[in-house]
Parts: C-alpha cells; sequence; structure tokens
C-alpha cells in the first residue's frame, strides 16, 4: 500500500487521505460505519474542521479507540485569540484525545506570522508548546497566499486544491514544497465534483510522491473505490491519459470550484451547485437537473441582490453573480 512521508512531520500517511466534510451530512451511526471501514482498510489520515459543524464529533465517536494508530488534521478560522483557543479546546474535546496532529489556519485572507499584531500564530506556537498540536499548517485556495506560507518557512504543510485540471503555477507549488520539505495536502482532487474518473483523478496524483491527496466521501460505495484503488493503483496510461486531457478542454477557463466560501447567500441560492450548472449538465444524463427541485434552484438566481457577497468572498475571483446568470441562461435551454 502506497504511502506519503509529509514534509518533515515524521507522519507517513497513507496515500487515501479521508476527508470529512462530506459525513456532516449524514447520520453518527452512518459516518461511523465509513470511518471504521476506511480505518479497518489502511486509510489513518483524516482531515476535518471546526467549521465542519459535527464531523469531529463523529470522528471521535467512530475512531477514538484507535487514537494511537491514526493520524487527525484539524482547522479554525479563528480572527483572533480568543476564539482560537475556543476553536481548539472544542475540537479536542469533539475528537475525544488530548492532541491533533496537525492544526491548520483554515483559508485565512492573509499568512498569519509572528509579529502581525492578530496574536494568531503565537497562539499556534503556545499550543504546540503544551503539546495540543503537533504540527503548524495552514490551508488556502489563493495561490499567491499559498506561495508565501511556504516561502515564510513557518508552516510544516499547506494544505491547497490540487487535480489534473491545474495550472504549471500550481505544480510549481508541489515543487516548491517538495524542495523545502513540505508537506502538501491536497483537496478537491474532484474538483468539487466536476471530475468524474476517481482513477484518472488517482493516477494523475499518484504520480507525486510528496503529495497527500484527501478524497471527500459521505457513501460507501466512494469508500470503496478508493479502497480499490489503493489495492490495485490505476495505471497511469493512454487511456487514462485521454480522459484527463478530455476533461482539460472541457473544464478550461473560469469555472465554480465549489469550495462554498461564497456561503451564505441572504437570497438562499445554493451557489455552488448552480454557479455549475452548465457543466455539470453537460456530464451526466441530463434528466438529473431537470427535475422540479433543479428547477426551482436554479429560479432562485432570479433573487440575486447584487450585494456581492459571494463575489467578494470568492477566492478564484470570480464574477459570481455574472456566472450564476449565465449558467441560469444556459438551463433554460434544456428545459
Amino acid at each position: 500500500m502506497k504511502s506519503v512521508i509529509l514534509g518533515n512531520t515524521g507522519i507517513i500517511a497513507c496515500k487515501n487521505g479521508f476527508g470529512a466534510l462530506p459525513i456532516q451530512r449524514i447520520s453518527k451511526e452512518e459516518a461511523s460505519v465509513l470511518l471504521k471501514k476506511a480505518y479497518d482498510n489502511g486509510i489513518n489520515f483524516f482531515d476535518t474542521a471546526r467549521f465542519y459543524t459535527d464531523s469531529e464529533e463523529k470522528i471521535g465517536y467512530a475512531l477514538s479507540d484507535v487514537r494511537a494508530s491514526i493520524f487527525i488534521a484539524s482547522k479554525t478560522m479563528a480572527t483572533d485569540t480568543d476564539i482560537f483557543w475556543q476553536h481548539l479546546y472544542t475540537s479536542l474535546d469533539k475528537l475525544k484525545t488530548d492532541y491533533i496532529d496537525i492544526y491548520q489556519f483554515h483559508n485565512p485572507g492573509f499568512c498569519p506570522q509572528p509579529g502581525d499584531g492578530t496574536g494568531l500564530y503565537e497562539a499556534m506556537l503556545e499550543a504546540r508548546d503544551k503539546k495540543l498540536i503537533r504540527h503548524i499548517g495552514i490551508t488556502n485556495h489563493r495561490l499567491a497566499l499559498a506561495i508565501e506560507a511556504v516561502q515564510s518557512g513557518l508552516y510544516a504543510t499547506i494544505q491547497f486544491p490540487f487535480s489534473y485540471l491545474a495550472t504549471d503555477k500550481e505544480i510549481e507549488l508541489i515543487r516548491l514544497c517538495g524542495e523545502r520539505n513540505i508537506g502538501f495536502i491536497a483537496m478537491k482532487a474532484l474538483s468539487g465534483g466536476l471530475i468524474t474518473n476517481s482513477a484518472a483523478a488517482y493516477a494523475f496524483l499518484s504520480q507525486y510522491d510528496n503529495v497527500l491527496p484527501i478524497w471527500g466521501v459521505q457513501r460507501l460505495n466512494e469508500l470503496d473505490e478508493f479502497i480499490d484503488h489503493l489495492n490495485n493503483p490505476p495505471v497511469f496510461d493512454n487511456k487514462l491519459k485521454a480522459i484527463i486531457e478530455h476533461d482539460r478542454k472541457a473544464l478550461s477557463g473560469e469555472f465554480c470550484r465549489g469550495c462554498g466560501y461564497c456561503l451564505p447567500c441572504p437570497s438562499e441560492i445554493d451557489i455552488p451547485a448552480c454557479a455549475r450548472m452548465s457543466l455539470l449538465i453537460r456530464r451526466a444524463p441530463v434528466s438529473i437537473y431537470l427535475n422540479n427541485s433543479w428547477q426551482d434552484k436554479m429560479s432562485k438566481i432570479e433573487d440575486c441582490i447584487d450585494c456581492d457577497h459571494c463575489k467578494d468572498n470568492c477566492p478564484y475571483g470570480l464574477d459570481t453573480p455574472a456566472l450564476l446568470r449565465n449558467n441560469r441562461a444556459d438551463y433554460l435551454k434544456f428545459l
């Protein structure tokens, strides 16, 4: 079973990491079955966040009895030190543990550093001195900020979106992390669901020895797919390369990655779903997206009040209101 050495942390993780954001959508017992099965099949790295509602609680419930055999990464979106400590102690309690292996700043709008006036990085150092955390990490969706974090030398790990839709600049980020012995945790390896061939995704990421992919898992069949890839690694052959090349052409340009930082929408528009409709409807049977439920979702776009909350909070700099309206117009062509 292929493993990844995560930078200079000493963490040796199974090449498949478990992304625990989706388990907040299922029951505690359903999540427990998934998590236990993942562990029983060699998966030993679990990524969660305080922001992911009850995800941490479900991990604690399912895996506290094997805590010494797994690695847990969690995150805080704290903007001041009081909230930082509140988040950390809550996470420890929910996870039923006395330490977190990697504690990450969760998509901050700046790169926390000592002396920046926020006290956040100093709080991380104090938490590490108290042995409440073992390593300091950062997650982001902004390439410039991720590069700044790498160059600062302050972070043991960088978590960043990476898939076979990546640009040369994003591949350069991975090279830079490898050069500086910083662990690279790849999120969005299926690009928010736009990539539908997990074998191609898995084979592409397997080329990078210093990259640990975390796959968002919500269903047993999804988990089974990645367990099978572990036991029978897909060969990066011409067939998979052709699939990747086709997707790169189809998904080139500006598109919504489904990260969700545009939410909440004051008009209750499901932005991540609606802003990707033009792509989704061409990558699955059209009938899936033409029912009343989806028509209602897409009609909500008409309620947009142009507050620009989504646009201002998009880490990819998308003109989200315009993207929504374009997707609405495209969707109507299929009705």
